[in-house]
């Protein structure tokens, strides 16, 4: 019952930040304050009332459009609300489970991974929208994103056995997140070369590779390298969708200029990751002989 009720209870507050989360997103790009003024229409300016702010019921009860103007309010203010409320709770599911465990330093060192990790999903889901509004992955998240991955490491690797190796020292567990920071940048910095010498023009964003070393920085090399591959096939699945679409309406040169958000999927991607990304690997690599 109490793992029932903390789960419930972290899915709530996940999404009021998942609330929060949508208002930092409709401001930042404008260069906007998020604190003033109140929560209101963007089309009509309206004052949003309490009852008209709640996360998902109020959406769902003004069908998605504004009470006073009825404009179209979008289907991302309860995508991210719903994302990140889903994502604290299979967290919380699994701290709770490790909670009930008569292990002290067990349930510490859940509790301190567990709340680096809603963390980092809160950063994943704003820059993967970020990143598919505006393509635009600011460098006030990346950055502190890479720190903040690389300090959860330092200080929770000596306290447990981590996936890949044995009993690691803060010294060792710095040195490897280090090296897959900068193997990570570094292979994207290579394609982001490679494709502007055969394109000659400019196909991988640096924000893009800020991004990647991010993910490196929470994840590790492998749970990265894996995160990327999800993206790339992500992102060639869409391309086809659209190129199919734009054949569809006689427009089968238009697609090509388009930009796709690559930080997008290198989120998503981080995502499925973080959730099964080491157990993938494990499977593939017994799988692979390994």
């Amino acid at each position: 019952m109490i793992r029932i009720l903390g789960t419930i209870f972290a899915g709530l507050l996940g999404v009021a930040f998942g609330s929060f989360l949508n208002v930092c997103l409709s401001r930042w790009p404008q260069e906007e304050s998020i604190v003033h003024p109140r929560s209101h229409c963007r089309h009509c300016t309206h004052t949003l009332t309490w009852w008209e702010n709640v996360p998902l019921v109020s959406w769902l009860a003004l069908r998605g459009r504004c009470r006073n103007c009825r404009a179209w309010i979008g289907w991302r203010y309860p995508l991210v609300e719903l994302a990140v409320g889903v994502l604290w709770t299979l967290q919380a599911w699994q701290l709770c489970g490790v909670m009930a465990l008569p292990n002290a330093p067990a349930i510490n060192i859940a509790l301190a991974d567990a709340i680096g990790r809603i963390i980092f999903y809160w950063l994943l889901v704003a820059l993967a929208v970020l990143d598919a509004e505006n393509l635009w992955l600011p460098d006030w998240l990346t950055y502190p994103g890479i720190a903040l991955g690389f300090l959860f490491t330092f200080f929770l690797a000596p306290l447990d056995d981590l996936w890949w190796t044995e009993k690691a020292t803060a010294k060792l567990a710095a040195i490897d997140d280090l090296l897959a920071i900068l193997i990570a940048a570094s292979l994207m910095l290579l394609i982001r070369f490679v494709y502007w010498l055969i394109r000659r023009r400019e196909g991988l964003g640096l924000g893009d590779v800020k991004l990647m070393a991010m993910l490196a920085a929470w994840l590790g090399l492998l749970p990265a390298l894996f995160a990327f591959s999800f993206a790339v096939v992500l992102g060639a699945l869409v391309a086809l969708v659209m190129l199919f679409v734009q054949s569809s309406r006689g427009g089968k040169d238009e697609w090509a200029l388009k930009r796709l958000p690559l930080g997008t999927f290198l989120c998503a991607g981080g995502l499925v990751s973080g959730l099964w990304g080491e157990r993938i690997i494990e499977m593939y690599l017994r799988w692979a002989g390994f």
